[in-house]
């Protein structure tokens, strides 16, 4: 891959130069004299995500710890439940509200348990952006930075049939960690509707809960893999679905086509291997980046935050660019390089990649 252009002296919102900050629950980037939230101080920040352990929420953790890194004058709190678990992310959500009061990002799974906490925080004078995942009415959440996860469910099915018989006729399975997640929702319905439209004699069966801890996703899949044994494909929306299916397919030699969403490492060496036909990725860590950059860049400036959804892109990752993916995934500094330009763009004019918010999906 070239070696990306450096930041040149136009660059809106990099302010400092060098290395991303490395993983761990809290970095500080400048200090007191920093200046910041035109308060002349540090700006005391945090981020909450729904399970600090995988891959997903350490990719979004690390894209807004490389932001603070380049931005500096910010102090940002990293938190999370060490499994899937919303009334414990609900706990450390709100902690952050003492410790974090300047501004909170919030990603989580379970909407609905962060209603009434993000709109107290609001209520007493923290900001708080969504990531990830689509604030609900009564937050008091206003700003969102996610994908259209629709769209990513779609290309994952168009992926699909690509490698399937021309006129394909049979069944594909379709699995969802944790129904009645919206993001995750949307992607299944994403692939259901792909399927309906591109390949209708295909029956999507599902979808079905396959779990987000890893052992338990194990289980339900090699559970739906032995009940459909004819099965075209079997299609996951998360981060373990990929892995697992890529394992399961491995181990009993499925004739059958696997894959999912996410660039966890064990993912990307199955799509290596062939085992799985692709991933797709959300691109949590330019995610992650820009929502920070956006949030810190209002806060210095003292001006008001974006209202609406602000769209990230996602990526088909196979046979053709694993290795690139492979490659920058081996640090945030990588990464960084990796999605430089894309940050720039994004960062540029971020007004022509905000949408209402009710036209998130």
């Amino acid at each position: 891959m070239a070696q990306p252009a450096r930041p040149g002296p136009t660059r809106r919102f990099i302010l400092m130069a060098g290395a991303a900050a490395p993983l761990g629950l809290a970095v500080a980037c400048g200090d007191d004299n920093s200046s910041g939230g035109g308060k002349g101080g540090t700006l005391h920040m945090g981020i909450a995500v729904a399970n600090i352990g995988l891959n997903f929420a350490v990719e979004m953790v690390n894209g807004a710890k490389s932001a603070v890194g380049h931005l500096g004058g910010v102090d940002l709190k990293a938190v999370g439940p060490a499994s899937t678990d919303g009334p414990a992310e609900v706990t450390l959500f709100q902690n952050l509200t003492h410790t974090s009061k300047d501004g909170i990002i919030l990603f989580n799974l379970d909407p609905p348990l962060f209603v009434r906490p993000a709109a107290t925080a609001v209520d007493s004078g923290i900001p708080v952006v969504a990531l990830d995942t689509a604030p609900l009415d009564g937050s008091k959440i206003t700003f969102y930075v996610g994908n259209d996860n629709y769209e990513l469910g779609a290309k994952l099915a168009e992926e699909a049939i690509k490698r399937l018989p021309a006129s394909p006729t049979g069944s594909v399975v379709v699995g969802v960690p944790n129904p009645g997640t919206p993001v995750l929702d949307s992607r299944a319905n994403g692939i259901k509707d792909t399927f309906a439209e591109k390949a209708p004699g295909v029956k999507v069966l599902g979808p079905y809960q396959t779990y987000s801890d890893p052992a338990q996703n194990f289980g339900a899949w090699q559970s739906q893999v032995h009940a459909n044994p004819e099965a075209l494909a079997f299609l996951g929306v998360g981060d373990a679905d990929s892995y697992n299916l890529g394992k399961i397919k491995e181990t009993e030699n499925g004739k059958y086509l696997v894959a999912a969403a996410d660039v966890d490492a064990k993912t990307l060496q199955y799509v290596k291997s062939g085992a799985n036909f692709c991933t797709v990725s959300p691109e949590h860590f330019l995610k992650g980046y820009v929502c920070t950059a956006l949030f810190v860049d209002a806060l210095k400036k003292g001006k008001a935050l974006p209202k609406g959804w602000f769209k990230t892109p996602s990526l088909v990752v196979d046979t053709s660019n694993v290795d690139e993916v492979i490659a920058r995934q081996k640090s945030t500094t990588a990464a960084y390089d990796f999605f430089q330009s894309q940050i720039d763009s994004l960062l540029a004019d971020p007004d022509s990649n905000i949408k209402p918010l009710k036209d998130q999906r």
